[in-house]
């Protein structure tokens, strides 16, 4: 009984260690391109650490290139983006979890809609509206798009962990005195922390990764984000992969940093054994 138990952990990890590999190996490729000497993006040499390593591609990011200005601008609109959705998210679906309202199925049905739609499908029309609203080439253009884009699913999301919430704690902080917002912010919110951290991280992700509508809407280099400055360093004729591969580790980093430090927050049920009986 031992021995199956053993053989069965031991294939378990063999496997788990088989796809970790398989998930780091394109990291440390490009890790390797980052800190090869030129621009080779291919090379016979199967060496992490090739011979001649620089780290010249990192320091030309920051001395040669705008990177700490295209971070800052990422860095602001990401986080507007992500305030404005864990705002919005998390009324909104504590409206549509705990209030009856005339068209609330409606309004619910119309965010699932959204959801059907590609973000390069909507591009056209809210293209319009910000050259009608004279928001293009604009912060506040670019962030009214990223929050319309990541709401639907972020209150969606929202009013299904608020209706796993039970209405009686609502209630018995009601009895203590508090009153309908007071026992929002101070009961629902806290235990609804997961929710809000997942509805953080697809807001954030959402506004530091994409590209195709920033292309569109950002036209003026001071505006730049990392994806559009990232793709400066690719042109017809050549492609400067040492400053792709630096540029592109550098930019997974506050996703990388984000995920460790709200994971306990992401596998945790902090619902669960909040009601007693």
């Amino acid at each position: 009984m031992n021995t199956k138990k053993y053989f069965i952990n031991a294939l378990t990890y063999l496997v788990l260690i088989l796809f970790t590999l398989i998930a780091l190996y394109p990291i440390i490729n490009v890790f390797t391109i980052s800190i090869r000497p030129g621009d080779k993006l291919l090379s016979t040499s199967l060496a992490i650490i090739p011979d001649n390593w620089t780290l010249r591609q990192y320091a030309e990011l920051f001395v040669k290139r705008p990177f700490m200005l295209w971070i800052m601008n990422s860095a602001i609109i990401s986080a507007t983006v992500t305030l404005t959705g864990v705002a919005l998210a998390s009324t909104a679906g504590y409206a549509l979890s705990r209030f009856q309202f005339v068209g609330k199925q409606s309004s619910m049905l119309a965010l699932l809609t959204t959801q059907m739609f590609p973000a390069t499908m909507l591009l056209l029309p809210m293209y319009i509206m910000l050259i009608k609203l004279h928001l293009i080439n604009s912060y506040l253009g670019i962030i009214i798009i990223y929050s319309a884009t990541a709401l639907p699913f972020c209150v969606w999301q929202m009013k299904g962990y608020y209706d796993t919430i039970p209405y009686s704690l609502e209630e018995s902080a009601r009895i203590d005195g508090c009153n309908k917002w007071q026992a929002f912010y101070k009961i629902i919110l806290p235990l609804a922390t997961p929710a809000l951290v997942i509805t953080a991280l697809f807001s954030f992700m959402t506004a530091w990764s994409e590209y195709i509508v920033a292309a569109q809407i950002l036209q003026d280099t001071s505006l730049y984000t990392l994806p559009i400055g990232l793709k400066s360093f690719e042109s017809n004729l050549s492609t400067e992969w040492g400053l792709y591969a630096a540029a592109s580790l550098i930019v997974s980093v506050p996703v990388v940093v984000l995920f460790v430090v709200l994971s306990k927050w992401l596998v945790s049920g902090l619902t669960l054994g909040s009601v007693k009986g």
